[in-house]
């Protein structure tokens, strides 16, 4: 369990979100302007994703972003984590002040923010506490998307594990329990399609590390995975292979150094016993032109004297 934990937390789930976020709403994204860990203020306080409309009358497609407004607010928790109750009232506090801090008279009207929360596991609490404690009607409009009326603020609530595969591919698959060999197929046959794309790429790479066993378990997956990362791992390799030759280099280079440094020493030595110079004297002008110990140029002066 603890290991599972200590893999959960070095996971970059955060950014692969981003990425799967973007990928879902990809027909839409022309109309979209995502901000990442958008900061409500200058001390630490910030959304995770911000996303804002370009276009506020042009309505968003994709399931996810259908109670999209003018301002959306998203806050993502990553599979090891839950949202609880105290959650909703975070984030729903953080849409008043991203609504009130502007600078302006009702700059963001309030009814041109919606708040989407983000989970992996379906949120019971939370949920029995709008419908009995707030009495609000909590609907879900379609596999995974439950919408919460009640509120000034429009919220929806997105439980990941719920969400259709054929809709959903990337947000439901973006967990360390992949449901099986046939979901990891149908990722690896989407990301081939677009495998130059860096979303793809960092929401793919996370999702294979968190889910290792699944990948390596399926006839000929890591085949294909190496297939279709070959770029990735070919670049690794030539990383690599430079460092080594860079550190050979290197070494060529410093050999070369010290037999030029060594030459030096033996001529001047050479030429201060010539001219009749003391051989203390000539080590220490040995030390002072070549900046070295005075026990380094003792061992010169036996060498070469």
């Amino acid at each position: 369990m603890e290991e599972v934990i200590q893999k959960n937390d070095i996971l970059q789930w955060h950014p692969a979100f981003y990425a799967g976020l973007q990928i879902e709403l990809e027909a839409d994204r022309g109309n979209l302007v995502f901000e990442n860990e958008h900061q409500l203020s200058k001390k630490p306080l910030g959304i995770d994703v911000l996303i804002i409309k370009k276009e506020k009358a042009l309505p968003v497609k994709k399931n996810i972003g259908r109670i999209f407004r003018m301002y959306n607010i998203i806050e993502y928790k990553s599979p090891a984590d839950y949202l609880s109750i105290d959650d909703y009232y975070k984030i729903y506090g953080y849409a008043c002040f991203y609504k009130a801090d502007t600078g302006g008279m009702n700059e963001i009207p309030a009814e041109d923010i919606t708040i989407t929360l983000v989970t992996h596991r379906y949120p019971a609490s939370l949920i029995k506490y709008l419908r009995g404690k707030r009495s609000h009607h909590v609907e879900e409009s379609e596999p995974g998307i439950y919408y919460v009326t009640g509120e000034y603020i429009p919220v929806q609530i997105i439980v990941t594990s719920k969400l259709s595969e054929e809709e959903n591919l990337w947000l439901k698959n973006l967990t360390n329990q992949i449901d099986g060999s046939d979901s990891a197929r149908r990722l690896l046959n989407e990301y081939e399609k677009h495998r130059n794309d860096n979303l793809y790429k960092a929401v793919m790479n996370v999702i294979v590390r968190a889910n290792e066993k699944t990948f390596q378990e399926v006839k000929g997956m890591c085949e294909a995975l190496r297939e279709l990362m070959k770029d990735e791992i070919e670049m690794e390799v030539t990383k690599q292979v430079a460092k080594e030759v860079a550190k050979e280099v290197a070494k060529e280079v410093a050999k070369e150094v010290a037999k030029e440094q060594e030459n030096g020493i033996r001529i001047l030595i050479k030429s201060c016993r010539e001219f009749s110079l003391p051989r203390k004297q000539t080590a220490d002008k040995v030390a002072l032109e070549y900046d070295l110990s005075f026990e380094k140029a003792e061992q010169y002066m036996i060498a070469f004297w």
